[in-house]
């Protein structure tokens, strides 16, 4: 087995943490991200040009979904971040885990992902959400959201999220949605602060074709899971649609409930 590590270099619990998963890899086939290599004077590589089975990530929930964008791997999440929702070890396991991974005592568990496009550009599939939202803060823009060609949204708002049933314990959860259990086959619209009180998130089938446009031409942007930012002139259609690849975790337990409760409902 091939193993991929990549961490975020500014961040010093990264780093530290990312000492402790190499040297819990001794004598084993690894590959380091050139990011993180160079910190430990090895060679490395990107992400995306390394033929491995599995990528270890050292860091937040952000490395995570950096790394799904580069990558089809299964992901091995190390927290040495805050929150750490996605990951599945702290610092104080990666003993315990490596050695679970290793001895391949492990499932994979996979989730949807959105395909996403402005104007015909594809740009990266995402793992969390795409937002389309305004490019001036405090300027409200007017959407017209379709789910297969029907008109589902006519709402004034700072944006639209579209979020995956991942996503929906990220920034859809910030504006009110429900969370999904990652189980179900379905994606979140979501309007951010809207004028109207009415105008509720809506939840779609994922097999559901959804397009954002603006009522008007005005500046806005997408962002694909916090990484990738597009600019709109105002006259491109988002769209958005189930992705062919799927994001695939290294899992331990079935616990996204307890993970759910522990972080999220009754986090400090």
């Amino acid at each position: 087995m091939r193993l991929g590590i990549t961490a975020n270099s500014e961040v010093p619990e990264a780093i530290r943490a990312s000492r402790k998963v190499l040297s819990n890899l001794k004598g084993h086939d690894i590959v380091m991200e050139r990011g993180i290599a160079h910190l430990f004077g090895k060679e490395g590589l990107p992400v995306e040009e390394m033929d491995i089975d599995i990528l270890i990530t050292v860091g937040g929930d952000g490395t995570i979904l950096r790394s799904l964008q580069r990558t089809d791997a299964p992901i091995f999440g190390v927290n040495a971040g805050v929150l750490g929702f996605l990951a599945e070890v702290n610092e104080n396991e990666i003993s315990t885990g490596i050695r679970r991974l290793l001895d391949g005592d492990y499932f994979i568990e996979e989730r949807i992902k959105l395909r996403t496009e402005v104007g015909g550009k594809r740009l990266f599939d995402a793992t969390n959400e795409a937002v389309v939202h305004t490019a001036h803060i405090a300027k409200i823009r007017h959407f017209h959201v379709y789910v297969d060609d029907q008109l589902a949204m006519d709402v004034r708002a700072d944006g639209i999220i579209t979020a995956t049933p991942t996503g929906s314990t990220c920034y859809a959860m910030a504006v009110g949605s429900s969370i999904i259990d990652p189980r179900v086959d379905a994606f979140i619209i979501a309007p951010m602060a809207p004028f109207k009180f009415a105008a509720r998130p809506l939840v779609v089938p994922a097999s559901s074709r959804i397009r954002v446009e603006l009522a008007k031409p005005k500046p806005c942007m997408c962002v694909v899971d916090g990484q990738q930012e597009t600019f709109m002139d105002g006259n491109e259609k988002a769209c958005f649609r189930l992705a062919d690849s799927k994001a695939r975790f290294i899992r331990f337990e079935r616990d996204f409930y307890k993970k759910t409760r522990e972080k999220l409902v009754c986090a400090p």
